[in-house]
């Protein structure tokens, strides 16, 4: 847990945490960071005033401006939307202000926090402090609270970004080091290569250094840290991260640094959340007790009552027989695992945690990118069921190229394929555009 230390921060260093981009979609984010321990002298390049040429740069801005984008998802994103609805409709937290109760003001922001949609809130009630959870967090979110009558009943200060929850998608994302900066403190992912070097290390805002022999390219950007104050992010790209996805032009390296961005996007959804998700539902009594019994009816209850959490479809199995499946029509990165009860396999499940929406919604907030998604309807196959385009794109988006340049309704794209798997079976094809010019 993080200690909030007058306005300042105090990280306790936490286990090692997996830099999976898939923890990112996990709603749940824990404020918390760790402090850097003493460690070897970070040997820094001369030429650090500036940032390198050729390839590892174009990879470097790229990335960077993804970050950045991800960033802003706390600063004026949909999740900012969602977070100031559920504070703002909290009849529980307007209660609780309104009689001056804190213990059930403090009952009303964690039942917030629990909600995913938001990791910290401080409220203020006549000027003082009346809640404040939450730990280590960006982007701080202002707002007012007003009672049944629409009259203000106090302020309040929330954020969507705990520093964890954004290291680990920053980190995921990127493939990268990234660390923030507040005053002498350096804060990143745990157990991270690199970091303790950082302390004694002395960088600009952008430019080269070696770490622990390996050699990195950084940039930087500012950030605004929760409560209040000045926070830098920084992000350090290792070259030999960089050298794969080189092109003959800098055109080529940004589109190979997308594809591969986007490509961790899907290959996320496959991950830690997705297995947090396996874990509950095989330890759903309703559930294993209907599939022991292969009841199609209560199956189907069992998987409704799970469909709350983060869950977008659910297909359960007993016997080589399908007992139900629940869920949106278009949905991927399916995942499969054995469901037991006392000791004995008794039938599967498959489960997604992200639908055609959810990945065309995340690709475009956070790396700028149109997708277009086919896939068999019917027993027709390569139908489009997804575009970010248009509500009506025409029929010049059914046959849309692998890969290279596109043009459509006057604007330029560069097109990329991510292969991809439907649920529950069978392929995806996702066509990834990025628009030109690209920032």
């Amino acid at each position: 847990m993080k200690t909030r230390l007058f306005a300042g921060r105090s990280w306790i260093a936490r286990g090692r945490i997996a830099a999976t981009f898939l923890a990112v979609l996990a709603l749940a984010l824990a404020g918390c960071g760790t402090a850097l321990r003493a460690g070897p002298v970070a040997t820094v390049r001369p030429e650090t005033s500036s940032v390198p040429s050729g390839c590892p740069a174009t990879v470097l801005a790229t990335l960077s401006s993804v970050l950045q984008r991800v960033y802003r998802e706390g600063v004026h994103g949909e999740r900012i939307g969602s977070a100031e609805y559920l504070i703002e409709h909290s009849e529980a937290l307007r209660a609780a202000v309104g009689s001056g109760n804190r213990t059930e003001g403090l009952l009303a922001a964690r039942a917030l926090l629990k909600t995913g949609h938001l990791t910290n809130l401080i409220v203020t009630r006549h000027g003082q402090p009346f809640v404040d959870v939450g730990g280590a967090a960006l982007a701080p979110l202002h707002g007012t609270l007003a009672g049944a009558n629409g009259a203000p009943i106090a302020s309040y200060l929330a954020s969507v970004w705990a520093d964890e929850g954004f290291l680990i998608e920053a980190t995921g994302i990127s493939e990268s080091l990234v660390a923030l900066r507040d005053g002498p403190s350096w804060i990143a992912e745990p157990g991270a290569r690199g970091v303790a070097a950082l302390r004694s290390a002395t960088l600009g805002d952008e430019g080269a250094l070696t770490l622990e022999h390996v050699a990195y390219a950084f940039t930087s950007f500012p950030a605004e840290a929760y409560p209040a104050g000045p926070v830098r992010v920084y992000l350090l790209l290792p070259t030999s991260v960089a050298a794969p996805l080189c092109g003959r032009t800098s055109q080529d390296t940004m589109v190979n640094t997308l594809k591969r961005v986007a490509g961790l996007i899907y290959t996320g959804e496959l991950g830690q959340s997705a297995q947090k998700q396996v874990r509950r539902v095989q330890h759903d009594r309703a559930l294993l007790e209907a599939v022991a019994r292969r009841e199609p009816g209560a199956s189907e209850l069992a998987i409704k009552a799970l469909l709350n959490q983060h869950i977008v479809r659910m297909r359960v199995s007993a016997g080589g027989q399908l007992l139900s499946d629940v869920g949106g029509p278009y949905v991927l990165a399916p995942v499969t695992a054995p469901l037991q009860l006392h000791g004995r396999t008794i039938g599967s499940v498959t489960l997604s945690i992200q639908d055609d929406e959810g990945y065309l919604r995340l690709t475009r907030r956070l790396a700028g990118l149109d997708v277009l998604m086919y896939m068999t309807v019917d027993g027709v196959p390569s139908q489009l069921v997804k575009d970010s385009l248009g509500p009506a794109p025409g029929p010049a988006l059914a046959a849309v190229p692998a890969g290279g340049a596109y043009r459509y309704e006057g604007r330029s794209f560069r097109v990329f394929t991510v292969d991809a798997k439907a649920f529950p079976s069978g392929p995806l094809t996702i066509r990834v555009l990025v628009p030109l010019p690209y920032s």
